[in-house]
Protein backbone atom coordinates (compact mmCIF):
# COMPACT_ATOMS: atom_id res chain seq x y z
CA UNK A 1 0.00 0.00 0.00
CA UNK A 2 1.95 3.00 -1.11
CA UNK A 3 -1.67 5.33 -0.64
CA UNK A 4 -3.04 6.31 2.46
CA UNK A 5 -5.54 8.99 3.64
CA UNK A 6 -4.66 10.81 6.71
CA UNK A 7 -6.13 12.99 9.06
CA UNK A 8 -5.04 15.64 11.72
CA UNK A 9 -7.50 16.34 14.48
CA UNK A 10 -7.37 20.23 15.85
CA UNK A 11 -8.70 20.15 19.61
CA UNK A 12 -9.21 23.22 22.41
CA UNK A 13 -8.83 20.78 25.04
CA UNK A 14 -10.04 21.41 28.31
CA UNK A 15 -9.85 20.91 32.04
CA UNK A 16 -12.22 17.99 32.27
CA UNK A 17 -11.09 14.34 30.86
CA UNK A 18 -14.80 13.63 30.23
CA UNK A 19 -15.68 16.47 28.10
CA UNK A 20 -11.99 16.19 26.54
CA UNK A 21 -12.76 12.75 25.35
CA UNK A 22 -16.21 13.28 24.02
CA UNK A 23 -14.71 15.87 21.99
CA UNK A 24 -12.04 13.44 20.62
CA UNK A 25 -14.72 10.34 19.66
CA UNK A 26 -16.54 13.11 17.39
CA UNK A 27 -13.70 14.24 15.25
CA UNK A 28 -12.14 10.72 15.07
CA UNK A 29 -15.79 9.49 13.79
CA UNK A 30 -15.39 12.41 11.14
CA UNK A 31 -12.24 11.74 10.48
CA UNK A 32 -13.28 7.86 9.89
CA UNK A 33 -16.29 8.81 7.92
CA UNK A 34 -14.30 10.94 5.12
CA UNK A 35 -12.08 8.24 4.22
CA UNK A 36 -9.00 8.48 6.97
CA UNK A 37 -6.91 5.26 7.53
CA UNK A 38 -4.75 6.86 10.53
CA UNK A 39 -5.99 9.71 12.59
CA UNK A 40 -3.73 11.80 14.86
CA UNK A 41 -5.00 13.75 17.89
CA UNK A 42 -3.03 16.74 19.37
CA UNK A 43 -0.50 17.10 21.85
CA UNK A 44 -2.55 16.64 25.50
CA UNK A 45 -5.57 15.33 24.27
CA UNK A 46 -6.99 14.36 27.42
CA UNK A 47 -6.65 17.23 29.49
CA UNK A 48 -5.45 20.52 29.51
CA UNK A 49 -4.78 22.27 33.02
CA UNK A 50 -2.43 24.52 34.77
CA UNK A 51 -1.04 23.46 37.74
CA UNK A 52 0.31 19.83 39.36
CA UNK A 53 -2.04 18.91 41.48
CA UNK A 54 -5.05 19.68 39.43
CA UNK A 55 -3.56 17.45 36.70
CA UNK A 56 -2.78 14.77 38.59
CA UNK A 57 -6.49 15.01 40.47
CA UNK A 58 -7.62 14.55 36.61
CA UNK A 59 -5.38 11.96 35.94
CA UNK A 60 -5.58 9.39 38.46
CA UNK A 61 -7.67 6.21 38.78
CA UNK A 62 -10.06 5.84 35.70
CA UNK A 63 -9.95 8.93 34.73
CA UNK A 64 -6.78 8.49 33.67
CA UNK A 65 -7.04 5.84 31.43
CA UNK A 66 -10.29 7.24 30.25
CA UNK A 67 -9.00 8.60 26.64
CA UNK A 68 -6.33 5.84 26.32
CA UNK A 69 -9.42 3.51 26.45
CA UNK A 70 -11.55 5.48 23.94
CA UNK A 71 -8.99 5.50 21.35
CA UNK A 72 -8.38 2.03 21.63
CA UNK A 73 -12.13 1.34 21.27
CA UNK A 74 -11.94 3.20 18.48
CA UNK A 75 -9.54 2.17 16.40
CA UNK A 76 -11.20 -1.14 17.16
CA UNK A 77 -14.60 -0.52 15.75
CA UNK A 78 -13.69 2.02 12.81
CA UNK A 79 -10.72 -0.29 11.80
CA UNK A 80 -8.44 2.44 11.66
CA UNK A 81 -4.99 3.31 13.09
CA UNK A 82 -5.84 6.09 15.75
CA UNK A 83 -2.92 7.90 17.01
CA UNK A 84 -3.43 9.47 20.08
CA UNK A 85 -0.96 12.10 20.20
CA UNK A 86 0.01 12.47 23.77
CA UNK A 87 -1.96 12.45 27.05
CA UNK A 88 -0.66 12.77 30.50
CA UNK A 89 -0.29 9.96 32.07
CA UNK A 90 0.77 9.48 36.18
CA UNK A 91 4.02 7.23 36.65
CA UNK A 92 4.94 5.09 40.25
CA UNK A 93 7.39 8.44 40.96
CA UNK A 94 4.82 11.12 41.36
CA UNK A 95 6.34 12.67 38.00
CA UNK A 96 3.85 12.33 35.12
CA UNK A 97 4.78 11.03 31.45
CA UNK A 98 3.62 13.31 28.49
CA UNK A 99 2.87 9.98 26.48
CA UNK A 100 2.22 8.83 23.25
CA UNK A 101 -0.32 6.28 22.12
CA UNK A 102 -0.43 4.30 18.29
CA UNK A 103 -3.32 1.43 18.40
CA UNK A 104 -4.07 -0.45 15.24
CA UNK A 105 -7.33 -1.38 13.41
CA UNK A 106 -7.82 -4.59 15.49
CA UNK A 107 -7.43 -2.59 18.39
CA UNK A 108 -3.79 -3.20 19.27
CA UNK A 109 -1.03 -1.57 20.76
CA UNK A 110 1.53 -0.85 18.25
CA UNK A 111 3.46 1.43 20.13
CA UNK A 112 4.11 4.19 22.48
CA UNK A 113 6.24 7.10 22.87
CA UNK A 114 6.80 9.63 25.79
CA UNK A 115 7.99 13.27 24.69
CA UNK A 116 12.00 13.73 24.96
CA UNK A 117 12.74 17.28 25.22
CA UNK A 118 10.84 19.39 27.95
CA UNK A 119 9.43 23.13 27.63
CA UNK A 120 11.27 25.38 30.25
CA UNK A 121 11.48 28.31 28.57
CA UNK A 122 11.00 32.05 29.25
CA UNK A 123 9.57 33.98 26.37
CA UNK A 124 8.31 37.69 25.87
CA UNK A 125 5.09 39.20 27.72
CA UNK A 126 6.07 37.20 30.99
CA UNK A 127 5.02 34.01 29.03
CA UNK A 128 6.74 31.13 31.12
CA UNK A 129 6.73 27.06 31.30
CA UNK A 130 8.50 24.61 33.23
CA UNK A 131 7.42 21.18 31.90
CA UNK A 132 10.34 19.74 33.93
CA UNK A 133 8.61 20.13 37.15
CA UNK A 134 6.21 17.91 36.60
CA UNK A 135 6.85 15.74 33.65
CA UNK A 136 9.73 12.88 32.88
CA UNK A 137 11.31 13.40 29.83
CA UNK A 138 11.34 10.17 27.59
CA UNK A 139 14.60 8.63 26.77
CA UNK A 140 13.94 6.74 23.55
CA UNK A 141 12.71 7.48 19.81
CA UNK A 142 10.31 5.12 18.13
CA UNK A 143 9.70 4.49 14.84
CA UNK A 144 6.69 1.73 13.82
CA UNK A 145 5.73 -0.20 10.74
CA UNK A 146 2.57 0.06 9.37
CA UNK A 147 1.29 -1.49 6.08
CA UNK A 148 1.28 1.88 4.49
CA UNK A 149 5.02 3.17 5.72
CA UNK A 150 7.20 3.40 8.52
CA UNK A 151 6.15 6.20 11.03
CA UNK A 152 8.56 8.44 13.46
CA UNK A 153 7.28 9.86 16.71
CA UNK A 154 7.76 13.42 18.19
CA UNK A 155 5.84 15.59 20.49
CA UNK A 156 5.27 19.28 20.15
CA UNK A 157 8.86 20.71 21.59
CA UNK A 158 10.52 18.03 19.53
CA UNK A 159 10.09 19.46 16.80
CA UNK A 160 13.17 22.06 17.57
CA UNK A 161 15.36 19.34 18.04
CA UNK A 162 16.22 18.00 14.04
CA UNK A 163 18.84 15.40 15.24
CA UNK A 164 15.60 13.46 16.69
CA UNK A 165 13.95 13.73 13.20
CA UNK A 166 17.37 12.83 11.29
CA UNK A 167 17.63 9.83 12.96
CA UNK A 168 14.39 8.62 12.58
CA UNK A 169 14.24 9.15 8.79
CA UNK A 170 17.69 7.04 8.90
CA UNK A 171 15.92 4.49 10.91
CA UNK A 172 13.43 4.70 7.73
CA UNK A 173 10.87 6.64 8.92
CA UNK A 174 8.78 7.88 5.92
CA UNK A 175 6.37 10.10 7.86
CA UNK A 176 6.96 11.91 10.85
CA UNK A 177 4.78 13.14 13.24
CA UNK A 178 4.53 16.05 15.77
CA UNK A 179 1.39 16.47 17.46
CA UNK A 180 1.32 19.62 19.59
CA UNK A 181 -0.26 22.06 21.77
CA UNK A 182 2.28 25.57 20.17
CA UNK A 183 2.22 28.45 22.25
CA UNK A 184 0.28 31.35 20.29
CA UNK A 185 3.39 33.37 20.53
CA UNK A 186 5.59 30.88 19.54
CA UNK A 187 3.43 29.09 16.76
CA UNK A 188 2.77 32.50 14.88
CA UNK A 189 6.63 32.79 14.72
CA UNK A 190 7.81 29.38 14.21
CA UNK A 191 5.48 26.94 13.43
CA UNK A 192 5.03 26.63 9.63
CA UNK A 193 8.83 27.08 8.81
CA UNK A 194 9.67 24.14 11.48
CA UNK A 195 7.19 22.05 10.20
CA UNK A 196 8.47 22.63 6.83
CA UNK A 197 11.74 22.44 7.11
CA UNK A 198 11.60 19.62 9.11
CA UNK A 199 9.98 17.91 5.96
CA UNK A 200 12.35 19.16 3.67
CA UNK A 201 15.11 17.88 5.52
CA UNK A 202 14.70 14.65 5.35
CA UNK A 203 12.46 14.10 3.00
CA UNK A 204 9.53 12.69 4.82
CA UNK A 205 5.93 13.45 5.24
CA UNK A 206 4.85 15.60 8.53
CA UNK A 207 1.71 15.42 9.96
CA UNK A 208 1.01 17.89 13.27
CA UNK A 209 -1.72 17.82 14.53
CA UNK A 210 -2.63 21.03 17.02
CA UNK A 211 -4.10 22.31 19.89
CA UNK A 212 -5.56 25.87 19.12
CA UNK A 213 -7.34 28.57 20.35
CA UNK A 214 -7.87 30.10 23.96
CA UNK A 215 -8.60 26.98 26.91
CA UNK A 216 -10.33 26.89 30.15
CA UNK A 217 -7.41 27.25 32.09
CA UNK A 218 -6.30 30.58 30.10
CA UNK A 219 -3.54 29.43 27.97
CA UNK A 220 -3.59 30.00 23.94
CA UNK A 221 -2.29 27.47 21.60
CA UNK A 222 -1.99 28.20 17.61
CA UNK A 223 -3.87 25.72 15.76
CA UNK A 224 -2.89 25.65 12.28
CA UNK A 225 -2.85 21.69 12.01
CA UNK A 226 -0.97 21.08 8.72
CA UNK A 227 0.05 18.02 6.33
CA UNK A 228 3.39 18.30 4.62
CA UNK A 229 4.51 16.78 1.69
CA UNK A 230 8.83 15.47 1.66
CA UNK A 231 9.42 18.57 -1.10
CA UNK A 232 7.65 20.95 1.79
CA UNK A 233 4.38 21.68 -0.08
CA UNK A 234 1.39 21.73 2.50
CA UNK A 235 -1.10 19.30 1.29
CA UNK A 236 -3.40 20.33 4.08
CA UNK A 237 -3.59 23.57 6.83
CA UNK A 238 -6.46 24.34 9.44
CA UNK A 239 -6.86 28.13 8.32
CA UNK A 240 -7.37 29.07 12.40
CA UNK A 241 -7.56 27.99 15.85
CA UNK A 242 -10.70 26.45 15.83
CA UNK A 243 -11.31 22.72 16.52
CA UNK A 244 -12.18 20.58 13.11
CA UNK A 245 -10.07 17.95 10.94
CA UNK A 246 -7.53 18.46 8.50
CA UNK A 247 -7.29 15.51 5.35
CA UNK A 248 -4.38 14.74 2.60
CA UNK A 249 -4.07 11.62 0.92
CA UNK A 250 -0.53 10.71 0.74
CA UNK A 251 1.47 9.18 -1.92
CA UNK A 252 4.65 7.74 0.12
CA UNK A 253 5.89 6.90 -3.53
CA UNK A 254 7.04 10.96 -3.27
CA UNK A 255 9.24 10.01 -0.25
CA UNK A 256 11.84 8.19 -2.35
CA UNK A 257 11.09 10.45 -5.34
CA UNK A 258 12.35 13.07 -2.96
CA UNK A 259 15.38 11.54 -1.58
CA UNK A 260 16.45 10.40 -4.76
CA UNK A 261 16.85 14.52 -5.85
CA UNK A 262 18.39 15.21 -3.28
CA UNK A 263 20.21 12.48 -1.15
CA UNK A 264 21.15 14.40 2.33
CA UNK A 265 20.09 11.21 3.91
CA UNK A 266 22.86 9.51 2.24
CA UNK A 267 25.27 11.97 1.65
CA UNK A 268 25.92 12.83 5.26
CA UNK A 269 29.19 13.01 6.79
CA UNK A 270 30.42 12.89 10.42
CA UNK A 271 32.54 15.67 11.32
CA UNK A 272 34.39 17.08 14.21
CA UNK A 273 33.87 20.91 15.09
CA UNK A 274 37.09 22.87 15.61
CA UNK A 275 37.69 26.55 17.70
CA UNK A 276 39.32 29.24 16.19
CA UNK A 277 39.22 32.58 17.14
CA UNK A 278 41.62 35.80 18.49
CA UNK A 279 42.09 36.56 22.02
CA UNK A 280 41.90 40.39 23.96
CA UNK A 281 40.20 43.14 22.28
CA UNK A 282 40.19 43.89 18.74
CA UNK A 283 41.85 46.95 18.30
CA UNK A 284 41.14 49.03 14.96
CA UNK A 285 44.22 51.31 13.90
CA UNK A 286 43.48 54.91 12.67
CA UNK A 287 43.91 55.75 9.28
Amino acid sequence: MSMVRVAALQMRSGTEPEANADAFEALVREAADKGAQYVQSPEMSGVLVRGRDALLERIGGARGKLLIDRAQALAEELSIFVHLGSTAVALDDGKVANRAFLFSPDGGLVATYDKLHMFDVDLDHGESWRESATYAPGETAVVADLPFGRLGFAICYDLRFPQLFRAEAVAGAEILTVPAAFTRQTGEAHWHVLIRARAIENGAFVIAAAQGGRHEDGRETFGHSMIVDPWGKVLAEASGDAPGVVLADLDLAEVGAARGKVPNLRNARDFTVARAGVEGPLERKAS
